[in-house]
């Protein structure tokens, strides 16, 4: 197979915040005209809302406040599945700094030294690979942020970076999972528990997705759910990434400035029997004319954690729809490695 060069083009700069048109969709004449329109059709998407939630709320002082916050994303977790999530008391210097670290390390001049990551065993803590194809075009690094921290030692100050973006979006998904669990009216450290995320297998995956100029397809990333609990996601730039709503429609992410995407999991979906479900997603890359930086983390369950419908959510009309598998088992049932975090929830399924 041919070597394939790095998409890396510019580096980043946090005032770059730019508006990437939906794909295909909302485009003037001129770029119309350079248009797959068989791609348009089979990728396109509407700008329908997304629910954004205020998370400072979900802990308010005033009861009411709380009350009706915690309502909110009652509606987002069951209508929807995915949600922005803003004021979460991340500082935006932690952004920036994350995410010129990321531009930094997939730097084109230091594609070999990124080689040195490629996948060597099943036990990999930190893997890079780089995907040019009809199928995928994207460059990754993916890395154990949880229980225990494996990032790589360059470029220089990169891993305290991504240490403290690590512990500060934790701390927010942490806040996330006694929120949830208020959702279902029960004590606000049920699905900490359930889940055990004090010892929470978390993964990092740091994805460059290229500019249409130097993909080989309009996808970047198949349609896929993830697993864990939650999926946190941030970005440098919109552009690409979809959703498909509980109604089968897919929707175009538009993250606000700093915001936070959250997706919900495969564990929980399994844990609260399909009351929560995770949502199909995926990148598409024809009508982007910038590259794309994203950092998204996989919270999952520690490894040894079976996870099955939890008692709570199982009765005689609603008996179990999932069978039981540790979070180990789940991440490696098609074969895949730890590191990798792919889904294995249509395995799970019973009915």
């Amino acid at each position: 197979m041919a070597e394939i060069s790095s998409f890396a083009s510019q580096s980043y700069s946090s005032e770059l915040k730019l508006k990437v048109a939906p794909i295909y969709s909302n485009a003037n004449s001129s770029q119309l005209a350079g248009v797959d329109h068989h791609h348009a059709d089979l990728y396109s998407a509407s700008d329908d809302d997304i629910p954004t939630m205020d998370y400072s709320t979900l802990f308010s002082d005033d009861p009411n406040n709380q009350f009706h916050a915690l309502e909110c994303l009652r509606e987002a977790c069951q209508e929807y599945g995915f949600f922005y999530l803003v004021n979460h008391m991340i500082p935006d210097r932690v952004f920036d700094s994350m995410l010129k670290g990321v531009s930094d390390f997939f730097n084109q001049t230091t594609l070999d030294e990124r080689r040195l990551y490629s996948k060597k065993s099943p036990s990999d803590k930190i893997r890079w690979e780089l995907n040019s194809s009809a199928e995928e075009n994207r460059e990754y690094l993916k890395v154990v942020a949880h229980p225990q921290y494996h990032f790589p030692s360059n470029p220089s100050g990169f891993s305290k970076i991504l240490e403290e973006y690590g512990k500060e979006m934790r701390r927010v998904v942490i806040g996330l999972a006694r929120a949830v669990s208020k959702t279902f009216g029960f004590e606000e450290h049920f699905v900490e528990k359930a889940l055990n995320l004090k010892s929470g297998f978390d993964v990092m995956a740091m994805n460059l997705y290229p500019p249409n100029a130097k993909s080989k397809g309009a996808v970047g990333l198949s349609e896929h759910t993830d697993p864990g609990f939650v999926i946190t996601l941030v970005q440098d730039v919109n552009g690409g990434l979809q959703i498909l709503s509980h109604k089968g429609k897919w929707i175009n992410v538009y993250i606000p400035h700093h915001a936070i995407l959250i997706q919900l999991g495969d564990q929980l979906e399994i844990l609260t029997n399909g009351m929560y479900k995770s949502h199909i997603h995926r990148v598409i890359v024809g009508n982007n004319k910038v590259q794309r930086i994203t950092v998204v983390d996989v919270h999952g369950p520690s490894l040894d954690k079976l996870i099955s419908p939890s008692i709570e959510f199982v009765d005689e009309k609603h008996p179990p729809k999932y069978c039981g598998m540790t979070y180990k088992e789940s991440l490696e049932a098609n074969g895949d490695d730890e590191v990798d975090v792919q889904s294995s929830l249509e395995q799970a399924r019973l009915v």
